[in-house]
């Protein structure tokens, strides 16, 4: 039995709150479990210097845990890991969005961790890709998008083997000892954007692997089906 009663194949409490704030293009507050990742969406009329002048658009991300997310707590700073993730999360949005329908804009998908309990980098993919979609959509209602740029969801999940035992979606007491340890970046139509596993305690075999990257599958599918349900709807315009 995992410490949170759940069967191996069984997500967290998964919720997004679109709107969460109201200044940003596009916001949304992810929850995992007892993760919490607040995820805003802006828009600049411009690009970066060495894209001007080739008609295509650009995404990225910036990624950080707040002061308070941990009981420990977290300083306000920019380290290795934090770039790591944040390029993560920039890389999975990037490939679900058509960079010439977005045409020379930036958006940049800020994802602040208010409350840590393992997976916040696969929450911010998920919860960011919520804040493009709605910012996108806001872009369409005004007129300045023909359509959404988006072609497909892009949703993230943790697996891990845990006591010899395949887990998916993992709190900290589980990733903090798990064997084996990974992160899996999927599209809404179940191709593969990023796969990140190591060996931490043990090594593992080929039907291990395939045995984590099912579980990742079919949680990023449920995941998926929750945002398509969530997006059904359009946003308020502004």
């Amino acid at each position: 039995m995992r410490p949170d009663g759940r069967k191996p194949d069984e997500l967290r409490e998964v919720s997004f709150q679109r709107d969460f704030t109201t200044m940003a293009n596009g916001s949304a507050l992810v929850a995992f479990g007892d993760t919490r990742v607040l995820c805003t969406a802006s828009i600049e009329a411009d690009v970066p210097r060495w894209m001007k002048g080739k008609g295509e658009g650009w995404v990225t991300a910036e990624y950080s845990m707040l002061p308070g997310s941990s009981p420990e707590r977290i300083r306000r700073r920019t380290s290795g890991r934090t770039q790591e993730i944040q390029r993560l999360i920039g890389r999975s949005l990037r490939s679900v969005c058509d960079m010439v329908a977005l045409g020379e804009r930036s958006i940049t998908v800020d994802c602040d961790v208010l409350q840590a309990d393992g997976g916040t980098r696969t929450a911010s993919i998920c919860g960011g890709y919520i804040a493009l979609h709605d910012a996108l959509t806001r872009l369409v209602q005004l007129g300045e998008l023909d359509a959404n740029p988006l072609t497909t969801e892009c949703a993230a999940i943790s697996v891990g083997i845990i006591d010899g035992e395949a887990r998916l979606d993992l709190p900290y007491v589980e990733d903090s000892t798990a064997e084996v340890d990974m992160n899996v970046v999927m599209t809404g139509s179940g191709e593969f954007v990023e796969v990140q596993g190591t060996a931490e305690g043990a090594t593992f075999s080929r039907g291990q692997l395939d045995a984590l990257l099912g579980l990742a599958e079919k949680g990023i599918g449920e995941i998926a089906e929750m945002q398509r349900a969530i997006l059904a709807d359009p946003p308020a315009a502004r």
